[in-house]
């Protein structure tokens, strides 16, 4: 292993790392980091690579960490949303500055989700050998193949940004990409226990005494997982959670007429369960939700169609992958919100570039200020409104 002092030093020299890494996550509470491969630029335009043994307990990744969260050194990644979610846990670091080779090729005309191998042939004519993919890294000794695998996943990584900042830079989106990039930089894989709360089955219906209960076993089934590094489902399901916050079991017997719940699971946290139980009858009633989203309407269902014929319009113009720009959930919060008055909904269609290149165009037609027709030429064309 090289000295990661110096590779680090040349990183912020060339002002560009590449770093991908592999993990393992199933049967845990959250993926385990298990290497990391860095790339850094030479003189002549390639790259010296290295692979990095994240398991290692002599590995020392502060000087690789430190480099990570400078944001005078871009960050190359592709399809990076897990990889910053799990370098900032484990290295204790921010990551800055990404640019995000998957996100760039969206912005291309390419597909919004297209794979590294797919998008370096694409790009660069390059072809790998995927071919360790689904081995298992945290097995020690890592073989040669797997070695081999992890450095051919950075070798071209910085190469592949550069022609892609290329292409950007002449189609005059390279400014968009680089603002979508920076929404990885805050991605996290620690769970919002709120969040894991609101989407509970049926939780919204339940009474307010029956929802504290229900945070309660929230909050325990994390701490167990987590504990035992175990995924939380394997812990206790959602529908059985939802169902014993619902009754409320006092004793062994009750909380065994609950569907869902093995004997296994009884038999190592039954009392845990109870006991957590209690714990929710003592806590403050959670007050269901005021606030209620707006009621679809199936006379929506017209003008959803004119704003994804809309959409789809400017993101072909522009070159764009649709996928970047909105859902059709996106599209269906937009209608309700203009239908009922409400104020703009936080919606990605809204904000930021793609305001700028559909978004406020979507609410002057809904607004009735803009309409839709088919030229001659078979292309939807924009005109005024009424």
């Amino acid at each position: 292993m090289a000295d990661l002092e110096t590779f680090a030093a040349r990183a912020r020299t060339t002002g560009r790392l590449g770093i991908d890494t592999e993990f393992m996550g199933e049967g845990r509470y959250r993926s385990l980091l298990c290497v990391a491969q860095v790339a850094v630029e030479r003189d002549d335009g390639e790259s010296d690579v290295e692979v990095l043994d994240a398991l290692d307990p002599a590995l020392d990744p502060a000087p690789l960490a430190g480099v990570l969260a400078d944001p005078d050194v871009e960050v190359v990644m592709h399809a990076g949303r897990q990889d910053v979610a799990l370098l900032r846990r484990t290295w204790s670091t921010q990551v800055t500055n990404v640019f995000d080779t998957q996100v760039a090729a969206g912005f291309t005309g390419r597909g919004a989700q297209m794979g590294y191998e797919a998008l370096l042939h694409s790009v660069l004519g390059v072809r790998l050998r995927k071919s360790a993919s689904f081995t298992r890294w945290d097995a020690r000794p890592l073989t040669g193949e797997q070695i081999s695998y992890a450095r051919e996943d950075v070798l071209q990584l910085v190469q592949l940004a550069d022609a892609l900042q290329r292409e950007l830079a002449e189609r005059g989106r390279l400014g968009w990409a680089r603002e979508e990039c920076r929404a990885l930089e805050s991605v996290t894989d620690t769970r919002d226990l709120d969040v894991v709360f609101g989407k509970l089955p049926r939780i919204g219906g339940l009474d307010p005494p029956v929802r504290a209960v229900a945070r309660e076993l929230i909050e325990w089934r994390e701490e167990t997982a987590q504990a035992a590094d175990r995924p939380v489902s394997s812990v206790l399901p959602d529908a059985p959670l939802v169902e014993i916050a619902r009754r409320r079991p006092r004793d062994i017997p009750r909380l065994q007429q609950i569907r869902g719940l093995n004997e296994q699971t009884l038999r190592r946290r039954g009392r845990d369960i109870l006991a957590a139980v209690e714990r929710g009858r003592d806590r403050e009633p959670i007050p269901r939700d005021g606030d209620k989203p707006i009621a679809a309407d199936p006379r929506d269902g017209p003008a959803i169609a004119l704003c994804e014929a809309l959409t789809r319009a400017r993101t072909y113009e522009a070159g764009l992958a649709y996928e970047l720009v909105a859902a059709r959930a996106d599209l269906e919060r937009i209608v309700r919100s203009v239908r009922s008055g409400a104020p703009e909904p936080d919606v990605r269609t809204l904000g930021g570039w793609r305001r700028e290149l559909v978004g406020s165009e979507l609410l002057d037609l809904l607004g009735g200020a803009l309409s839709l027709r088919i030229g001659d030429d078979r292309r939807l064309e924009v005109g005024p409104g009424r």
